[in-house]
């Protein structure tokens, strides 16, 4: 049998325009010559669509799509995904189509994403079709880890799915298959979605497993693609040499530029206004935001204050320039001090600290989001995971944004992404931004290693407690200094507040603030 797996890049709502894709690869399918056609979970409906999922209306109007595909199905059958209405409520189903009509619909059983919970209910599990003599099993979703025993006249297993990208995923996702396959005798196809929908990316990487457990195929990441698997064909299996889907800091590139380009094309935006610092933040999203949406389309404000150094102006000024972006300077340092007059009869003209700090910070976001109104310039967020863990922000201020695109990544990341930037892109990022100590510059001569230990020490930490989810005595036994561990620890609990207003992040890990991590915004644990 030849199976066409599609793999494709869905818009959330878009139902005609996502049956539209459908139809054309099945279309495609035909002209290859294959028996069945399979789509990703949800397809029709693209997802995680949310509240929508209990609207009657949009549900129908799946159905009713349905039908319209199943029309074009002649010669060929399809297997597509999509929400379906039952007595129980709205499942994740696989619907399978033969001769141009559905004969019936594969329910997922396990519901485990936060995304689905409260929108989506547990189905049927598994089901079995023929398709031209060969017996298949269909699984949606998550049921593909948490099933066995399947008939024994099953030949191939065929999982509908739509699985996000985020650090490691891949291999586990991957390591998974090989072993299901291996184990159950067969031959195992997963078709993933591909594409940006809002905070999430869907990686692709659709693949086929052999029954001795050989990856047989494997689809590109992050982008659309179509192939062909005959299982009665010659499969030699795949030499990944692990530089496919191991190459962590690629694939942080790949779906961060993605991620954002849907981001933005879906929502109808197309530029975007970066506040550039010359540090190493706001030159990384500068570079994603030139790959993703293109330099005419690329802004940047450069703000310094009294208190910035003269080589962070250059710095910025050549990733600019080096970007080939349009950028103005616009000198803050009267803005500053004219609101520090205003202040002084409420605060009393009190010395420097982290109220003049914060003000330089939050000036700079008013004249961003003045860009963003006038010019509809969309102001991307420039923030990391470890300030943001920290609480090293400032609400208003460095937290504003229409969209972060690197606020899921430790400031560690975000130097292996300039490094690999420079190596792959014509070293946009002078050496001087990643050789510089990190710091605000909200205040005269300040470091960030003025209250923490190096970005390495602290990611590492950060890394056990979030990612990992292990207790201070754990990471204290591990060699870590313990007046740092609970300096870490406090400075994360304390700063929820701060997470709860960010903008929307994307999310590239497997433990992202709001989502895996969500703590209560009121938590007295710990003290």
């Amino acid at each position: 049998m030849k199976i066409a797996i599609a793999q494709l890049n869905y818009t959330i709502g878009d139902i005609d325009g996502n049956a539209s894709k459908i139809i054309d690869a099945v279309n495609r399918a035909k002209a290859l010559g294959a028996d069945l056609v399979v789509f990703a979970e949800q397809a029709l409906s693209g997802t995680p669509a949310f509240d929508l999922l209990r609207k009657t209306t949009f549900l129908e109007l799946c159905e009713d799509t349905l039908v319209e595909i199943a029309s074009c199905c002649d010669g060929i059958a399809a297997i597509v995904g999509m929400p379906l209405l039952t007595e129980r409520g709205t499942v994740s189903a696989a619907a399978l189509i033969q001769n141009r009509k559905v004969l019936g619909y594969v329910s997922k059983h396990h519901i485990t994403a936060r995304r689905e919970m409260g929108f989506l209910v547990s189905g049927d599990g598994f089901g079995y079709a023929t398709i031209g003599g060969h017996k298949v099993a269909i699984v949606v979703g998550d049921d593909l880890s948490r099933t066995h025993d399947f008939d024994k006249s099953v030949q191939t297993i065929i999982s509908v799915n739509a699985r996000r990208y985020g650090k490691g995923m891949l291999t586990y996702r991957y390591d998974m298959m090989r072993n299901l396959s291996f184990v159950e005798g067969r031959n195992l196809v997963l078709v993933n979605q591909v594409g940006g929908s809002a905070e999430i990316v869907y990686d692709g990487t659709s693949g086929v497993f052999n029954s001795r457990g050989e990856l047989t195929m494997m689809l590109k990441s992050f982008e659309e693609d179509m192939a062909v698997y005959d299982t009665d064909g010659d499969n030699p299996p795949v030499d990944l040499h692990y530089t496919t889907y191991n190459d962590r800091t690629r694939m942080l590139y790949k779906a961060a530029c993605l991620g954002l380009r849907d981001y933005f094309h879906k929502n109808g935006y197309q530029k975007a206004a970066i506040g550039l610092s010359g540090g190493i933040d706001s030159a990384v999203v500068a570079c994603i935001a030139v790959e993703a949406l293109g330099r005419e389309n690329v802004r940047a404000l450069l703000m310094p204050s009294q208190f910035s150094s003269a080589h962070s102006v250059d710095d910025a000024v050549t990733v600019a320039r080096n970007l080939g972006i349009r950028y103005d300077i616009l000198h803050i340092t009267d803005i500053y001090e004219s609101v520090l007059k205003t202040l002084e009869p409420v605060n009393g003209g009190t010395e420097f600290g982290s109220t003049e700090e914060n003000i330089q910070s939050r000036i700079r976001t008013v004249l961003l989001m003045a860009l963003q109104n006038k010019t509809d310039y969309m102001l991307l967020n420039c923030s990391n995971k470890s300030e943001n863990a920290l609480g090293l922000c400032t609400l208003y201020g460095d937290t504003a944004g229409a969209f972060s695109v690197t606020g899921d990544l430790y400031k560690s990341e975000m130097y292996d992404l300039a490094r690999y930037i420079n190596r792959t892109c014509g070293n946009p990022i002078p050496d001087s931004v990643l050789d510089k100590e990190p710091s605000s510059e909200l205040h005269p001569d300040t470091k960030d290693s003025d209250i923490l230990p190096p970005y390495e020490v602290v990611d590492a930490i950060l890394n056990r407690m979030i990612e990992e989810g292990q207790h201070r005595e754990e990471i204290i036994n591990a060699g870590f200094d313990s007046e740092v561990v609970e300096k870490i620890h406090s400075m994360i609990m304390r700063n929820e507040k701060k997470r709860y207003q960010f903008p929307p992040v994307l999310r590239l890990s497997a433990c992202a603030f709001g989502h895996e991590r969500l703590m209560p915004l009121t938590n007295k644990y710990g003290d």
